[in-house]
């Protein structure tokens, strides 16, 4: 879905300045869950007769590589006029800058690529699948572009997103099974907007060796974690001057507590900045007073410290 180019502001954002916004469309818990497989014929099972015993894992992902890992960064700002009439994404060079500064400060090899067509997007993604990850503890890929539900945009049109991100499965990408692959994206999912509800429940706070054991199976889309700017069927917003409310909201997170929280735990901090920290005004009644929500998918199957 196109973006739009609502006059809006965000509340806590961006009034001085003038600029609209416009839509995309603590320590570790370890042992707690247990895995289970077949039993000898010598254990016993205090509740049950069946044939499996009660095996204790090391439930983190091993962080002790050589590095961290690769981040790649997608920033499209510029597309094709034959691409559905999709605009200049105007506050995208922020968004991809902060990105890098932040994910290099937690550690990632982090590059940046613009402007690129979906076949380019494909390319560089597929370079990125192929290589030797042997000595990274994960990979990480951000999308800042355009979309719709299912897709993104490259500049000369859309893609499924899953024609990129299945490029990382662990039929395809070998050295990186059982490590976490990561996608953050920036884009619109549908062309519907959250108008909030009113609530009184409080006021905001800023203050706010290979991990797959050989011997076993895995499924090859175990691992993953997509985080997207919003949940499906809805506009994703971004300042022309500020960047992204969830880019920034990320940003902002990972900045202060990237080394010392879990994952879910940052991007649920994320989530809620995003929905408590910002609201669309304009003087258009369509685009006023509109909220967002991120969303994530994880199929991690251990907590991620970085």
């Amino acid at each position: 879905m196109a973006e739009k180019l609502p006059g809006t502001v965000p509340s806590q954002m961006d009034e001085e300045e003038g600029y609209d916004d416009e839509t995309d469309a603590f320590p570790s818990r370890k042992n707690r869950i247990s895995l289970f497989q077949k039993k000898t014929k010598n254990d016993q099972h205090p509740e049950s007769s069946s044939q499996y015993r009660i095996v204790t894992p090391t439930f983190r992902y091993r962080m002790d590589y050589k590095k961290l890992g690769k981040c790649v960064i997608i920033n499209n700002k510029n597309f094709a006029k034959d691409t559905a009439g999709m605009r200049i994404r105007n506050g995208t060079d922020k968004d991809a800058g902060d990105l890098q500064k932040c994910f290099r400060g937690i550690g990632f090899d982090v590059s940046i690529y613009n402007d690129l067509t979906c076949d380019n997007m494909e390319k560089i993604l597929g370079e990125a699948a192929v290589e030797n990850h042997d000595d990274a503890a994960c990979f990480a890929c951000i999308l800042l572009s355009h979309g719709e539900e299912g897709l993104i945009y490259g500049t000369d049109g859309c893609m499924a997103i899953k024609n990129l991100t299945g490029l990382f499965r662990g039929d395809k990408c070998q050295s990186l099974i059982g490590k976490p692959k990561l996608f953050f994206i920036q884009a619109c999912r549908g062309s519907e907007f959250d108008a909030g509800i009113q609530t009184d429940s409080g006021s905001s706070n800023d203050n706010l060796e290979m991990d797959a054991n050989p011997r076993y199976k895995i499924p090859v889309e175990a691992d993953f974690l997509y985080a997207y700017s919003t949940v499906p069927g809805y506009f994703s917003w971004r300042n022309p001057g500020k960047g992204s409310w969830f880019v920034q909201s990320l940003c902002s997170v990972l900045n202060d507590h990237g080394k010392e929280l879990e994952v879910l735990q940052i991007l649920t901090m994320v989530n809620y900045k995003v929905a408590r920290n910002y609201e669309s005004q304009s003087d258009d009644p369509r685009f006023s007073q509109k909220k967002q929500v991120p969303c994530v998918v994880s199929m991690l199957t251990k907590e991620l410290y970085f």
